[in-house]
């Protein structure tokens, strides 16, 4: 027995039946249908709810074409839907519970985002993998921000509370039924998606009428650079009865014999390998490579070494992260077939005397109040601890006493209190990081009484983001130079409030997020 696959003329659908009367591996038609069938010995039945699985928000209308090829070590169907801007590959193996697929575009899809979305019947797939119900809206009671947050059991549930960061992405799966089938979406390397190594989004989502299985290609949730055009994947959606399917079990190095636009073979890729230096021990080392047609990344080793994955040919653009905080940038150019060495260190500046340090500079709001908590619920959750306003100080307070996120509208400012039994003479810095803003939050200082020049707004993101669980942003750090005179002999008190011209309620008002807090000279 096999799967069925049935394709849509006018728009991108995806229907999965048992049938005992399928036949051998291979396809025909049916109105205006193609039927394909697997040859799997491993029967499914998934059938897609009333909006339809598709890229995008749907093709609108395609030109459809199914060829059979016959590879050097299986056979293969392929589906080739076309649109202007848009190819949509499908492709079935023989004996193989999978869909394949892949995205070839030369433009951003104008609903702007590129994204797969198998809508799978509910009643057969209702649980969300790896984080659970965090992100199963069904059964909810009211609606807590937008169309996209809600409450559930009396907790805050959304679809973005499913997300991963690419770096960490194995397979995220849709599972149930009395003989627990996983459906799973598996992508090997994202180098044409937008967003680098950290970027997250949607994976999952039980929203009641479907269960909703993503792959987010390009998108605008916290969008820190330029979409991709080009050739996405391959990713695939494979059926499991076996467990859940692993990342590193997938070889997709058959593609090349496909006829696939835009793939590029291992063969005309090449390697950067070398050494990251500087490195504080208990930080991650990743080095990260980007230009405009694609993006890699890799963790390094304990001792800093590190091979890249196989990158088309180009030069790029890369960068040293002490766990997700930005520490070098270099250049480096990859040619096809060969190796090139590019050793890289940190330039990040400790050569100081620091007063006191709040956090680390990870690039992370780690550690802080709610960061715990704030990547799988809305910050409005009963479950979250309070917001503030707080007051830390410093030798005494936990590093849970300090928020991850000052909002202009909830716990403005943060207050930090210390002691100095001998206040510099000289001119000192105090250095606040943070990793993302909204509506033009940047931080506004107080010492002892003495207003800092209010900074610059930091760049524009256009998206929401705590209330979202997201983190990630362009990273501002702000250097405070607060002048000789203004520390004194004994108790000291800073403040930091989000200061931005724009206003919003709760947890929408104008917020950034905390990496790190040092005062130093």
């Amino acid at each position: 027995m096999g799967f069925l696959t049935l394709f849509h003329m006018a728009f991108l659908a995806v229907s999965f039946f048992v049938s005992g009367a399928l036949a051998a591996f291979g396809y025909t038609t049916s109105g205006n249908n193609f039927v394909i069938d697997a040859g799997s010995a491993n029967p499914l039945i998934f059938s897609y709810s009333k909006q339809g699985t598709h890229i995008g928000s749907g093709l609108g209308k395609a030109t459809v074409s199914v060829s059979q090829i016959n590879g050097s070590k299986s056979k293969y169907i392929k589906v080739t839907c076309v649109t202007s801007t848009l190819t949509q590959y499908m492709i079935v193996r023989e004996a193989d519970s999978t869909i394949f697929m892949a995205t070839y575009i030369t433009a951003e899809p104008t609903i702007g985002e590129l994204r797969f979305i198998a809508r799978l019947l509910p009643d057969k797939l209702p649980y969300e993998y790896p984080y659970g119900e965090v992100s199963t809206t069904s059964g909810s009671s009211s609606t807590v921000e937008g169309s996209d947050v809600f409450v559930v059991n009396g907790q805050t549930r959304s679809k973005f509370y499913s997300s991963t960061r690419f770096i960490d992405e194995d397979s995220h799966c849709v599972y149930g039924g009395s003989d627990l089938m996983h459906v799973c979406i598996i992508t090997p390397q994202q180098e044409s998606s937008s967003g680098g190594p950290f970027f997250r989004d949607i994976d999952s989502n039980n929203a009641g009428g479907s269960t909703n299985l993503y792959n987010y290609m390009n998108s605008g949730h916290c969008q820190t650079e330029a979409f991709r055009t080009g050739l996405h994947g391959p990713y695939l959606m494979t059926f499991s009865r076996s467990g859940i399917p692993k990342r590193k079990t997938v070889d997709v190095s058959w593609f090349g014999e496909l006829g696939v636009t835009g793939y590029v073979p291992d063969s005309q890729r090449g390697t950067v390998i070398g050494r990251a230096s500087g490195i504080p021990s208990g930080f991650e080392g990743v080095v990260h490579w980007y230009n405009a047609a694609a993006q890699y990344w890799v963790r390094t080793a304990s001792n800093g070494d590190f091979t890249s994955p196989k990158m088309k040919p180009g030069t790029y653009t890369m960068v040293l992260y002490q766990t997700e905080f930005k520490v070098a940038t270099s250049t480096v150019t990859v040619s096809a077939g060969k190796t090139t060495t590019a050793n890289i260190a940190s330039t990040f500046n400790t050569s100081h005397t620091t007063l006191f340090k709040i956090g680390e500079y990870d690039g992370q709001p780690t550690g802080f109040r709610n960061a715990d908590k704030f990547l799988r619920m809305h910050p409005s959750d009963s479950r979250m601890s309070s917001w503030g306003p707080l007051t830390y100080t410093v030798g005494s307070s936990s590093l849970n006493d300090f928020p991850m996120a000052v909002f202009k509208s909830v716990n403005n400012p943060v207050t930090i209190k210390f002691n100095l039994s001998s206040a510099p003479s000289k001119a000192t810095t105090l250095r606040i990081a943070t990793t993302l803003a909204f509506a033009g939050a940047r931080p506004q200082v107080v010492v002892n009484g003495w207003s800092a020049p209010a900074p610059a707004a930091p760049a524009k993101i256009d998206s929401r983001g705590v209330t979202r669980g997201a983190y990630r942003g362009y990273g501002e750090v702000y250097d405070v130079a607060v002048p000789a005179g203004k520390l004194v002999n004994g108790t000291n008190t800073i403040t930091i409030s989000a200061l931005s011209g724009s206003s919003g309620t709760t947890f929408l008002s104008p917020n950034f997020i905390f990496d790190a807090v040092e005062l130093f000279y």
